[in-house]
């Protein structure tokens, strides 16, 4: 398993917007387990994405899929900024699939 935590910051403004685009292919990405994509409630333009898979070869592949292509494109103009990142290893809980 493998985990991603990161924050995206929208430009002004552009928050709903990129929300949108982030959440077009959530469900359809092979080894995606959970993807959660959540407003910052203290900075009105910050994203937050949560995202739990097989592997970090399942996240890579899913970056090269044609509609996350697409949506990549699209969102690109919205993003002003990378937040913090963070790759983990999960291990168990509510919610995360059988190992």
């Amino acid at each position: 398993m493998y985990g991603l935590h990161g924050k995206i910051i929208a430009a002004p403004g552009m928050r709903a917007a990129l929300l949108g685009y982030l959440l077009e292919n959530a469900s359809s990405m092979p080894g995606c387990h959970v993807y959660i994509v959540s407003e910052d409630t203290e900075n009105p333009d910050a994203i937050w994405v949560y995202e739990i898979w097989d592997s970090p070869e399942a996240h890579r592949a899913s970056l090269n899929i044609e509609s996350v292509q697409q949506t990549i494109a699209k969102a690109r103009p919205l993003i002003v900024g990378m937040g913090d990142r963070v790759e983990f290893t999960p291990v168990g809980g509510r919610g995360l699939p059988d190992q």
